[in-house]
């Protein structure tokens, strides 16, 4: 390794679809000839959990792996297993030798980083030299997916959901409250507006107003039968007041719209380790917080956008994801230069100060907010809120730790 200067993995791209070739070149300079058996390059795709447990007394670590891809190529020389009779010399000098591999075909599960669980791709490169130790580079890339398509017929149907009650006090009544919520559609990318309609009929006499909210993050250790739960909030929006004795009506597509943020897609049935999902819960809340009429609405978040007949296709770009939910709320170690503790990001102040070697990315629609403001510009019949709107929304995610070590 004294001999190679410089040695360098070098992608055409840093995010990937299943099905798309990835093309990239090893660069190695070195400043003497060299004898090197061969030089090895992997395509990895590994999920990885694991969590820390006491049981019965003892501490143990519950973890487990799952590759879903493992590739290699020999770029130059030949491969250790193979025997040679002669070792083949790199005569010194700049190199680039280039190499390619294609993703599968198949639904692939997103790019993950979790302090309880991964999923990790990228491009490893060996040289072998022999009497030597072997010099070794990765390359960490991101992969979109899975293949969820916002227009598939089962994410276009509406969901509606609505319930009322008759409010008592001991002998009194003191009125009905009714409530029913649209979900135009239930398939989402993020950047969008998520399409949500409220009427709310208010015969009390205090004010409320709707509340949704989202859940929770599940890890389960196959071998000890035991389960763990995290929740996070992806995102709470609130409108006003509907007063007593009236009705309210919300339209996010008429008035302020409600932007799901940058979150990992929805993952189920893809990989055996993480499942994702998002759950909606809409709910009518007092201005006591005393909540009532609770209804749930599954949610997917796409890979793929909403799109419509004889209108431009949406822009979709790439970004890191929100910080306050499960996979953008945590870098691990060894991608943070200098950094050793492996804690939570604590805010975004702290993320100026290191320097972030790989973070995932996930897709976003970037100009619906700007086709938002046109629309409503243009129209002069716009509903206004008149009732108080609560939104949150978790991901859940499932995390099945096989193997006990």
């Amino acid at each position: 390794m004294d001999y190679i200067t410089s040695f360098d993995i070098r992608l055409e791209n840093d995010v990937y679809y299943a099905g798309e070739l990835i093309r990239g070149n090893v660069l190695i300079e070195n400043v003497e000839n060299i004898k090197i058996r061969g030089i090895r390059v992997l395509l990895r795709g590994k999920a990885h959990a694991q969590l820390k447990i006491t049981k019965s007394g003892e501490r143990r670590t519950v973890k487990d792996d799952q590759y879903i891809i493992d590739e290699k190529q020999i770029i130059w020389g030949k491969d250790k297993s193979e025997e040679c009779e002669s070792i083949p010399i790199m005569p010194l000098g700049v190199h680039q030798l280039p190499f390619h591999f294609s993703l599968p075909q198949c639904s692939l599960p997103c790019s993950l980083e979790t302090k309880l669980g991964t999923i990790r791709y990228y491009i490893k490169v060996i040289i072998d030299i022999p009497y030597a130790s072997s010099p070794q580079g990765i390359k960490y890339f991101s992969v979109i997916g899975p293949h969820i398509d916002c227009m598939e017929e089962k994410y276009l149907k509406p969901l509606v959901g609505q319930d009322n009650k008759t409010i008592c006090c001991w002998c009194c009544r003191r009125g009905t409250l009714a409530c029913r919520i649209t979900l135009e559609r239930t398939a989402f990318m993020c950047g969008e507006n998520i399409r949500i309609r409220a009427h709310i009929e208010n015969r009390q006499n205090v004010s409320v107003h709707v509340r949704v909210k989202h859940v929770e993050y599940f890890i389960d250790k196959g071998v000890l039968g035991e389960t763990k739960s995290l929740a996070c909030t992806v995102l709470e929006y609130r409108s006003s007041l509907t007063a007593p004795n009236s009705r309210g009506l919300y339209d996010s597509e008429l008035d302020e719209p409600i932007i799901l943020p940058v979150v990992p897609p929805t993952l189920i049935g893809v990989c055996r380790l993480i499942q994702i999902y998002y759950i909606l819960t809409a709910s009518i809340e007092d201005e006591k917080g005393n909540e009532s009429l609770t209804m749930d609405f599954p949610l997917t978040v796409g890979t793929l956008p909403y799109r419509t007949s004889n209108a431009t296709p949406p822009t979709i770009n790439y970004d890191f994801c929100s910080s306050q939910v499960e996979g953008g709320r945590y870098i691990s170690p060894e991608f943070r230069l200098g950094q050793v503790y492996d804690g939570p990001i604590r805010n975004d102040d702290d993320l100026d100060d290191d320097l972030i070697l790989y973070r995932p990315v996930y897709p976003k629609i970037t100009d619906w907010v700007r086709t938002l403001s046109s629309k409503l510009k243009n129209d002069m019949n716009t509903v206004r809120v008149i009732f108080n709107f609560c939104f949150k929304l978790p991901n859940w995610i499932t995390l099945n730790l096989l193997s006990c070590y």
